[in-house]
Order: C-alpha cells, then structure tokens, then sequence
C-alpha cells in the first residue's frame, strides 16, 4: 500500500490518542519509518502490523480500528488529498458506489502502482443497493464498512448496512447490502 494509507492511520491515531500512543504503536507492530512518503509503496503487512499493533495498544477490537479507519478516510484523508475528484465522482451515495472503477481509475493515475479493490453495485433501488467488493487483501471488510459509513456522512444520509455474504465465510468476495431513507 501507498504511504498515504500509513500516513492516514497515524494522524488517525494521533489525532485521538496523542504521538504517544503512536509511538508505541510502531514499536509493537516494530515498524521503523520515522515518516510514511505518501506517494511511495510499502509492502502491505505494514500496513496490517499498524492495525494489529494499534488494537493492542488501544485495547480496540482490529474490527473497530478498521471500520473507524475506512470512516476517517472518506471524511479527512480524501478530501484533504483528492477533494475534488472525490466530489466528481457522484452528487448521491448510489452514483458514487457506481462511478467507484472510474474513480478508482483516476487514482491511479496519481498513484500509478495502486492495486485498488473492485466494487460493482446491483440490485439498485431508490433506497437501496447491493455493493460487490473484489480484492486479493484479506480482512479489509471491515474498512469497507467503514468507507461507507463515511460516505453516509459525507452524502448526509444514515445508512443501514449489512454484511451478507463474506470471503471470510468462503464467499466468492463480499457483497454489503446498504439501504437508506430519502435525506
């Protein structure tokens, strides 16, 4: 993963723990980078030594760093480091989830090395949708659920998700189902 993806956890940390806490999160996932480059690649199990060493330290479930992580990266990073491809990409929660592949296309051009997962949206109606994510990294399902949850936010309507099938259950990728009330 991108440094930006580092970076992003850090001032997570740092922004509701304190440095302090982010120090000792770096020793217990033994990480040594004094500072993550945002546009440099990093190999993804520092990225999950981050999040391992952070629950412990924090005393938070993984599950919950990751679902407050995927939050903070809708509602701080990207706006901060793409706000404006961001608001380009959908005026509502379902054209956003849809225009994601071109999104994530984009990005990629930023960020040339990125190996971004795949959504695909089904089944959409005017207060729901399924939402399909593809991607080769395990245990991120959470930090989707995260996303959207932030998305929720930024698009300033309450979500209602659920998780129904799950690559961690042997699914062929996990699918959420997300409904909504008209804001």
């Amino acid at each position: 993963m991108y440094g930006l993806v580092n970076r992003a956890i850090e001032q997570m940390v740092c922004e509701a723990h304190g440095l302090e806490a982010w120090e000792r999160i770096k020793e217990a996932a033994n990480v040594d980078t004094e500072v993550f480059i945002s546009s440099e690649a990093y190999d993804d199990q520092v990225t999950y030594q981050l999040v391992g060493a952070s629950s412990e330290v924090l005393g938070v479930p993984a599950a919950s760093i990751l679902e407050a992580f995927g939050r903070h990266w809708v509602l701080r990073t990207a706006q901060e480091g793409y706000g404006d491809l961001l608001r380009s990409a959908g005026k509502s929660l379902p054209a956003f989830l849809a225009n994601l592949p071109t999104f994530h296309s984009r990005v990629k051009l930023l960020y040339p090395h990125l190996k971004p997962p795949t959504f695909r949206c089904d089944e959409v109606s005017t207060n729901s949708l399924r939402l399909h994510y593809h991607s080769p990294r395990v245990g991120l399902s959470m930090f989707v659920r995260g996303l959207l949850l932030g998305l929720g936010e930024l698009f300033k309507i309450e979500l209602e998700i659920s998780h129904v099938e799950k690559k961690d259950d042997g699914a062929n990728h996990d699918v959420f189902l997300i409904s909504w009330l008209d804001a």
